[in-house]
């Protein structure tokens, strides 16, 4: 019998206190994020807001949050984790107070990205929080109840964004974080002690500018393209200045100290291709529920609340697959294959069926599939990269994972609307973005979904890919070990 000294006990209860306050941050932006995907046509139809600013609601959030998430890193470093994680719970909470009151969809725009700085806060600092708390034994315990709260936010998010926005009304989409955010904010003052300082590395700002600026101009052009056409002034000038800045990110963060990107971890075969495969992974799987939602409302005529339902087979499979395969005695590099041809699979399977009339069991199935098959790549995949890597460079490379992986997501998201948009015209485009078409433009629907079989098979060709880098992905160390051992 071990005896567990004092001291020990006493660490490991107040690790589990800032489990709590990271776990709500978690929660917090996990439902936030899920509840507008499915209430967005809520929204859009308030404001009567066009296909362009429809879009900008969503993808300002996206684009702010990857662009700062190493920055606040960065920062915290310098004034105090534990001050920036509770300022970010601050400004969160503000911004979604303020996002409520919007008169204007551009002022919503315009909260949606100070949510974006207040959730980089948290996230940038959450899991360094809980790896410093938590005792070197125990911290696995810790980290699984952490990231398992994203898939309860995932889980509850897309009903609870349609259960309120048809009962309460758009603006509690954002209300309803405040009272979370201040319990987030309260306890997190009482529980969390000062942390050391780390060192005082410089932040890279104009490497953070740079990526912003490139990241928003590639958006510009994704959302245009489907409007306005290739051809537009918007797409034409947005393509040129992330083809001019793309070298240029790569020259600066060459000889940047402390790049916000750094380019060295695509250096051996393993990191390369697995994070590649993560970031096709990403496009393939993030804006599935936010199509899959659009779906039921603008061709299928359902209220929110039974879109938010029809999308939960993508969360459950991700909570049920994630899981159970790390539980399996399986290696991680085929956990990684596996996954990325069941997501393929999903979609797939979507893609063969759209159409207003498919009965939902085959759409359900192909959600489940494509949810299972990124839970399994997403275990796979962490597992692989973080076995191969020294103990001293888990952090940096994780959040280069992270910032690989929302890249993907705002892309992702950018294009399949842009995707979707291109198959009618700007009437039925707004409608679409309203959830309306269905009833307005009964004529209109048979177009749309044209829309979105291109948008189902752009994301099943992404997967694809994913598949070919995540099969490139084999650890060196395991090919060296296997050549020593034919010799």
């Amino acid at each position: 019998m071990v005896a567990v000294s004092p001291d020990y006990d006493s660490r490991l209860r107040y690790a589990w206190r800032v489990c709590s306050v990271t776990s709500l941050g978690l929660v917090l932006i996990g439902i936030a994020g899920s509840t507008l995907n499915v209430a967005l046509p809520s929204v859009v139809r308030h404001f009567h807001a066009g296909a362009f600013e429809s879009g900008w609601i969503l993808l300002s959030f996206l684009l702010v949050n990857t662009a700062s998430l190493v920055f606040f890193g960065r920062v915290a470093d310098l004034l105090g984790r534990r001050e920036i994680y509770l300022t970010g719970f601050a400004l969160f909470t503000v911004a979604s107070l303020l996002a409520g009151l919007s008169p204007g969809v551009w002022f919503l725009v315009a909260m949606r990205v100070l949510q974006a700085i207040g959730a980089a806060m948290i996230l940038a600092n959450g899991t360094v929080i809980i790896t410093d708390a938590f005792p070197p034994d125990r911290l696995s315990q810790g980290m699984g109840v952490y990231i398992g709260t994203l898939s309860v936010a995932q889980l509850a998010g897309p009903t609870l964004g349609g259960l309120i926005a048809e009962t309460a009304g758009w603006q509690w989409i954002f209300w309803v974080n405040v009272p979370a955010g201040l319990i987030a904010l309260s306890w997190g003052a009482v529980v969390l002690r000062k942390m050391p300082r780390g060192p005082r590395e410089p932040v890279d700002a104009l490497g953070n500018a740079l990526l912003f600026a490139a990241l928003s101009a590639a958006l510009i052009a994704l959302s245009e393209a489907g409007s306005a056409g290739l051809s537009s002034p918007a797409v034409l000038i947005g393509a040129a200045v992330f083809a001019v800045l793309v070298p240029l990110i790569v020259l600066v963060e060459r000889r940047a100290a402390h790049p916000v990107l750094d380019l060295r971890l695509f250096g051996g075969r393993l990191l390369a291709f697995a994070n590649l495969a993560s970031f096709c992974n990403a496009l393939a799987r993030a804006a599935l529920i936010l199509v899959v939602a659009l779906y039921f409302q603008a061709a299928r005529g359902v209220d929110a609340f039974t879109a938010g339902l029809s999308v939960l087979p993508v969360p459950v499979g991700m909570a049920l697959a994630s899981p159970l395969a790390g539980s399996l005695k399986i290696s991680p590099y085929f956990l990684s294959i596996g996954g990325t041809l069941m997501s393929a699979l999903g979609l797939g399977i979507l893609m063969l069926t759209a159409d207003p009339a498919t009965p939902y069991w085959i759409i359900g199935v192909g959600l489940f599939v494509a949810g299972c098959g990124s839970g399994t790549f997403l275990t796979g995949n962490t597992t692989q990269v973080m076995r191969a890597l020294p103990r001293g460079s888990l952090g940096v490379v994780n959040g280069f994972r992270v910032m690989i992986m929302n890249v993907g997501i705002v892309i992702s998201v950018g294009a399949s609307l842009s995707v979707l948009a291109g198959s009618v015209g700007p009437v039925e485009r707004a409608q679409v973005y309203a959830g309306t078409l269905a009833k307005l433009s009964p004529v209109a629907v048979g177009q749309v979904m044209h829309g979105f079989e291109r948008t189902y098979a752009l994301l099943f060709a992404v997967a694809l890919t994913g598949t070919l880098f995540a099969s490139l992905a084999r650890s060196q160390s395991a090919v060296a070990s296997l050549d020593s051992t034919s010799r």
